[in-house]
């Protein structure tokens, strides 16, 4: 049975709690029986195998909060999972800002991916549920780019993601990062509105543009710090596309610094010399409130050591 284990649960039957309520049931099966072939999961719904209270079901049924599910014998050849190194569940578990039941921030480590794909084994979210094994739900409510560090937000709940889609959807979160962007303006304050379109390169790697045929996207910009040759920026998002601070601070000129696809080779290879091993873009807070609640929650992530140290050379210069 080389590198598979087989298995043959029996009949089970789980109960449906208010956060997994309103998803259909074949995408319940999916996520349940992990390794089970999609066809099979259809024709295990077809024949009635599958029952919600004691009644046949179609794969389109939505599931609905105190439902009794029942789940017949599979049996499944699947294969173990790649587990995350232990140092990093570790560091995981050491970055957690805030948790209740509803979400938790995480402070997401510069150079590890949000999820797995695109030849990665495992991202940050498969790591978090091989942390919290016992947690039944944990789902990303937003990404940041691979190498962008700081304030990430799990859901915990279905409905918890839900709230928060709708938050992100209506601007209803202020996002804010801090980077250090080359060069400088006169203005202590930048809004860009550019629109943005995303191309995908035959090598499958992402690459965005500024152009009138893509989504609108703005990103205001405020001078924290001077130095000589560059500038410590906040940044707000008004709209939330792929790589748009990045973007945007190049197309006015003044490209964040550490960054390999749309930054300045030169003064990248310059300020690597200095300690800067990374780009210079941190999601440093996110701040909104909970419906019917009268109190914003604010989430605050620290920049890392090494960042630091690149601005405290800057002071020094």
């Amino acid at each position: 049975m080389s590198q598979t284990e087989q298995s043959r649960p029996a009949v089970r039957y789980l109960a449906i709690d208010p956060s997994e309520a309103g998803q259909r049931i074949d995408n319940f099966l999916l996520r349940i029986l992990k390794g089970v072939p999609r066809s099979y999961i259809y024709r295990i719904l077809r024949k009635g195998e599958v029952r919600v209270n004691k009644g046949r079901i179609s794969a389109r049924y939505r599931l609905q909060a105190g439902d009794l599910v029942r789940i017949p014998p599979v049996r499944t050849a699947e294969r173990r999972p790649p587990r995350p190194d232990d140092r990093l569940l570790g560091r995981l578990g050491q970055s957690i800002l805030f948790e209740d039941a509803r979400f938790l921030a995480i402070d997401k480590p510069s150079g590890l991916a949000v999820h797995g794909g695109s030849g990665l084994k495992f991202g940050l979210i498969e790591a978090l549920r091989a942390l919290r094994p016992e947690e039944r739900f944990l789902e990303l409510v937003h990404r940041l780019d691979r190498d962008t560090s700081g304030c990430l937000l799990i859901a915990k709940r279905r409905s918890a993601l839900r709230i928060l889609h709708e938050m992100l959807r209506e601007n209803a979160m202020d996002k804010r990062y801090l980077a250090l962007f080359a060069g400088s303006w006169p203005e202590q304050r930048v809004e860009v509105d550019a629109p943005l379109l995303k191309n995908t390169l035959k090598s499958g790697e992402r690459v965005v543009r500024v152009d009138a045929a893509g989504k609108r996207a703005v990103t205001r910009f405020r001078v924290l710090q001077r130095f000589p040759g560059a500038m410590l920026i906040e940044a707000r998002l008004l709209t939330g596309r792929t790589h748009q601070i990045r973007v945007h601070a190049a197309h006015l000129g003044t490209p964040i610094l550490g960054d390999e696809k749309y930054g300045d080779t030169g003064l990248n290879r310059e300020y690597r010399q200095q300690g800067l091993k990374r780009l210079f873009l941190h999601a440093a807070s996110l701040r909104f409130r909970w419906p019917e609640t009268n109190q914003d929650q604010f989430i605050q992530a620290p920049l890392e050591p090494t960042l630091e140290r690149v601005l405290e050379r800057l002071e020094n210069t």
